[in-house]
């Protein structure tokens, strides 16, 4: 009976002193929404990415301090290369916008960015059927000519956060 209740006092006393996961605050003003529109409202997709018709992935890592200033961008992976600038000019764009927790100075964020396009609609099914063969093979051809980027050895997280998907969505037209 002994070694049961001091077992069961010794788990309870590991309990109390562990946090299986510390609840934060969203760590951009004003919510995940917020966030959302800020780059649905400040990333410019690039004339060539519309032309390539690309699509993909990217992830970043930035650095914030806690006055909200970024710092340290670094691309951990992309599809293409032609996904960087506008969202390195997009996440310049966002300093003083990041809160941190206040027992840090600094704090790394993971943030993916998704890129997908909006294809065109057309009213003639004749039209459709050539139009949705052009579109494959211009992603086709985008697809073989992608310049990605990706680490060539192991990638340090230390205590990053990862953020939701930024979905970039653009149309193009025919």
């Amino acid at each position: 009976m002994k070694k049961i209740l001091f077992l069961s006092i010794i788990i309870i006393c590991q309990s109390v002193y562990c946090k299986a996961q510390e609840q934060l605050a969203f760590p951009f003003k004003d919510g995940k929404d917020a966030m959302a529109q800020f780059f649905k409202d400040s990333l410019e997709v690039s004339p060539e990415i519309i032309q390539k018709k690309a699509v993909g992935t990217a992830f970043f890592k930035f650095t914030s301090d806690d006055k909200g200033n970024i710092s340290k961008i670094i691309v951990y992976y992309a599809d293409d290369a032609i996904f960087v600038e506008p969202i390195v000019d997009a996440l310049k764009k966002s300093n003083h916008q990041w809160v941190i927790p206040k027992r840090e100075k600094t704090h790394d964020f993971i943030i993916p960015f998704a890129f997908i396009f909006t294809p065109p609609t057309v009213s003639n099914p004749k039209l459709q059927k050539t139009n949705t063969l052009k579109l494959q093979k211009k992603m086709y051809g985008n697809y073989l000519a992608h310049s990605p980027i990706m680490a060539a050895d192991q990638v340090p997280l230390g205590e990053s956060t990862l953020l939701p998907p930024v979905l970039v969505s653009y149309e193009i037209t025919q």
